[in-house]
């Protein structure tokens, strides 16, 4: 009995003892300024966190052996072992850099044999038939620049509800882009609200994962539908499409062929842009297996190779030729994506992962330069079977337009990158969804039933929508769906006899069957379009769902419909009805559910700085 109770009472001290290891603090530069935003990792561990907008974190560790490592670009990274401390303020020391322009080629490099051009050092890129080398005067420092803020953003007119008598079909291309969430995130963090075109729902939406079945035939992903009462209107309906794409292990994933065209020019020498830049895409080469081939590509007033195609296993070739990387001059972004595909084309690997990635805050201001120039040339380079990545840096002279057309017309996905975690998050934790193409081109269509609904909206995706034609068109592009992603859109419905002031009238058809008689037990049918990777001809799936009173207990449906609703609030969305912040943070609360990566407890602190900030 003795024995029993001394275990019981060691049992009870080391569990005490654990629960007492959450870890406070606040981080301050050396002015006593807080800095939002900064990684607090346990060292040897997966376990992480990141500063509140005031600079406050908070972390659960092993054990008070623990030691805490404290980073963002800008400043030095500071380590302290935890001890017998529960509350630990760090000051974080600036990093100073003089950043100068990266040695690069000239235009006549393009025609020069591919062993010519790789015949160049990492640190020198000779210009051909010079003896000089190029090179700027020194750039600014960060702190020395001028601050203007030119960011660009597309305009976006929300969906209205449209009589589905009028027109039953509503027809979109999927998005796995999640940019707008961390961009959202960055402007909170600095202690303001975002811009509202700034601001996708559908990306917010599916910055998240879910947790969906995935396919358990054939099909490259599986397909999950539900519906629930819209909490900002009950008498409306909301319906959620869900797509799984399917898992590929690593050892599953084809050999990679990937060409880095990398942004440094002078408007990427910020902290927050080059040197994150940098840090990111190392984390990137360590997932790297010793099939996988790697080249460089940079671009600041003219574009150059920088390094050679080299196997995946040489990442002391990869890291030095990335650590070498300096900024400065004006932004010849298409010559780049030229010399990008280019390169990635002659290294073409068959029924492989050939990619570019494109990392940038998107500022072109040489050579091709506009919107539709570069669409153009996307899309003339996406033929060439060569996916395409955008990873966003920046801020103040942010260029989320230009960013969001190219990875919509290059057969690509598009992030921004606003702190060392999301890094880790899109190009590690992410990796094959980032990286892999299970299917392309892949549309959904809705058919709603005029007998069981008097209108819809689509939630978010307004630069996604198609025309009903375009879905059996296979030449009409669309999106792209990676290893492992979740795909995840919502419909707001108003059931027949609803009464509602979003319904507009129009005049009676005068050639059209106005009769509303028929069967009402099905309220909509979902089809989706898909290619294979290589493929050219789509294949067709569909489903449908039922007209009932059942309301699905569905808890990745309630998360989503929780980000929607801060989406829409963040929007000012005229759709948003009576709803409030507090009603989303008591819903994300509700709702949260697992969190193995803290993106979701993330998601709470964001809706309540939101609510501060508005009030």
């Amino acid at each position: 009995m003795q024995k029993f109770i001394f275990l019981i009472t060691i049992l009870f001290a080391f569990t005490a003892n654990a629960e007492d290891l959450t870890i406070t603090g606040s981080i301050y530069d050396e002015l006593g300024n807080p800095i939002p935003g900064v990684s607090i990792l346990e060292k040897g561990t997966q376990n992480g966190s990141i500063a509140d907008m005031n600079g406050h974190y908070t972390i659960k560790v092993t054990n008070e052996q623990s030691t805490l490592s404290f980073s963002i670009v800008g400043f030095d990274t500071k380590e302290v072992k935890v001890g017998k401390k529960r509350k630990i303020d760090v000051v974080l020391l600036q990093t100073l850099q003089k950043l100068e322009e990266v040695i690069v080629m000239e235009d006549a490099e393009y025609e020069m044999p591919l062993q010519e051009r790789l015949a160049g050092s990492v640190a020198e890129i000779m210009i051909r038939g010079q003896s000089s080398l190029k090179r700027s005067s020194p750039m600014m420092t960060y702190e020395q620049m001028p601050v203007h803020n030119t960011e660009e953003y597309d305009a976006i007119e929300e969906n209205i509800f449209h009589n589905s008598k009028d027109k039953p079909l509503s027809t979109f291309s999927i998005d796995v882009d999640a940019a707008s969430y961390s961009n959202m995130r960055r402007f909170l963090n600095m202690g303001s609200m975002p811009p509202k075109d700034a601001v996708r729902i559908e990306e917010m939406i599916n910055y998240f994962h879910y947790d969906y079945d995935g396919p358990t035939d054939s099909k490259p992903f599986a397909i999950h539908t539900s519906k629930t009462k819209a909490p900002w209107n009950d008498k409306h309906l909301l319906v959620k499409v869900g797509i799984q794409g399917k898992k590929l292990d690593m050892d599953e994933l084809p050999a990679s062929n990937v060409v880095f065209l990398l942004d440094v020019s002078g408007s990427m020498s910020a902290p927050n842009k080059l040197p994150l830049l940098k840090s990111s895409i190392k984390m990137l080469v360590n997932e790297l297996r010793p099939q996988d081939k790697i080249s460089i590509v940079v671009y600041a007033g003219a574009a150059g190779l920088v390094l050679e195609p080299t196997d995946g296993s040489d990442k002391k070739k990869i890291l030095e030729a990335i650590e070498k990387l300096n900024a400065g001059g004006s932004t010849a972004g298409g010559e780049g994506i030229r010399l990008a595909y280019k390169v990635a084309q002659e290294q073409f690997v068959k029924g492989g992962n050939n990619r570019v990635i494109l990392a940038t805050d998107g500022d072109f201001n040489v050579g091709v330069s506009s919107n539709g120039e570069m669409q153009r040339l996307i899309e003339e380079k996406r033929e060439s079977g060569v996916f395409l990545t955008v990873l966003g840096f920046g801020m103040g002279n942010y260029k989320d337009s230009k960013m969001e057309t190219l990875a919509d017309k290059g057969n690509g996905n598009y992030a921004y990158i606003d702190n060392i975690m999301e890094a880790k998050k899109v190009l590690v934790t992410e990796f094959g969804g980032t990286l892999f193409t299970i299917a392309k081109d892949v549309k959904i269509q809705v058919e709603f039933n005029p007998n069981a609904v008097q209108a819809y909206r689509l939630i978010g995706y307004e630069n996604r929508k198609l025309n009903d034609e375009d879905f059996n068109d296979d030449k009409k592009d669309a999106g792209e769906l990676g290893s492992g992603h979740t795909v995840t859109a919502l419909y707001e419905v108003i059931p027949v006899g609803v009464k509602s002031q979003f319904i507009k009238d129009i005049d009676p058809l005068k050639y059209q069957d106005a009769s509303t008689t028929g069967n009402a037990d099905e309220l909509l049918t979902v089809k989706f379009r898909y290619k294979e990777p290589d493929g050219s001809k789509s294949k067709l799936i569909t489903q449908t769902i039922a007209n009932d009173d059942h309301m699905d207990q569905d808890n990745n449906l309630n998360w989503a419909v929780t980000v929607a609703s801060f989406g829409m609030l963040l929007r000012d969305s005229e759709f948003k009805g009576n709803l409030t912040f507090d009603q989303v943070l008591a819903s994300a609360k509700k709702n949260k559910g697992d969190d193995e990566y803290g993106y979701r407890t993330e998601f709470i602190q964001l809706v309540d700085m939101a609510n501060r900030l508005q009030q």
